[in-house]
């Protein structure tokens, strides 16, 4: 059995959840409907299994993730990436990282700015707009009354509008709370060689 992966990684691990996920072939119409809209509109994954046994909750929180995450205008693709980063490194949610980061250095087509904040987490030596963006979304996942005005001031400072600020904020928020839901329900552990 493969061990818990514990190091930041750009490699997605498989999620390994705690609670078997349902099974398509026997879910209830109420699952199956919750699981027509997908996070990203790419295959269902074991989180989303696990998360359909609850399938009220489900058929809200995707189309939310996808609103978060997709939706055009305000903060860059790859600037909410970073948010979700900042928020995912400070809860130590490997899985979330991993996505994430990946997706960031798909986007950006540099890996440097991953590769800092993996050593040097919100504190990276990263521009400063990264690096607002960074810190804000660590500081209000870590706790909501750590961003404090100095945050606000280094977002404004770098250039961000109110707009790519609440996209931020939305952004680092859900992380926040999917990080600690990840962690309750499942695992991330290393892909197995096929």
């Amino acid at each position: 059995m493969s061990e818990a992966i514990k190091q930041f990684t750009t490699d997605i691990p498989f999620w390994r959840p705690y609670v078997t996920p349902i099974d398509l072939e026997t879910a209830s119409p109420e699952q199956l409907d919750a699981l027509k809209v997908t996070p990203s509109n790419t295959k269902v994954s074991e989180y989303v299994l696990v998360l359909a046994h609850d399938p009220e909750s489900l058929q809200h929180r995707t189309p939310l993730f996808n609103s978060v995450m997709y939706h055009r205008g305000g903060l860059s693709r790859p600037e909410r990436e970073l948010g979700a980063v900042g928020a995912s490194v400070v809860n130590r949610c490997i899985y979330c990282t991993a996505v994430h980061a990946s997706r960031y250095n798909q986007l950006t087509k540099d890996e440097s700015a991953m590769e800092r904040v993996f050593t040097e987490d919100e504190n990276a030596a990263l521009d400063a707009r990264q690096s607002a963006i960074l810190k804000f979304s660590a500081h209000l996942s870590q706790c909501p009354s750590e961003a404090i005005s100095e945050d606000m001031h280094a977002l404004v400072e770098a250039g961000l509008s109110a707009e790519d600020i609440l996209d931020l904020i939305l952004s680092a928020a859900l992380f926040g709370w999917a990080n600690r839901l990840m962690h309750t329900l499942g695992e991330p552990i290393a892909q197995e060689e096929t």
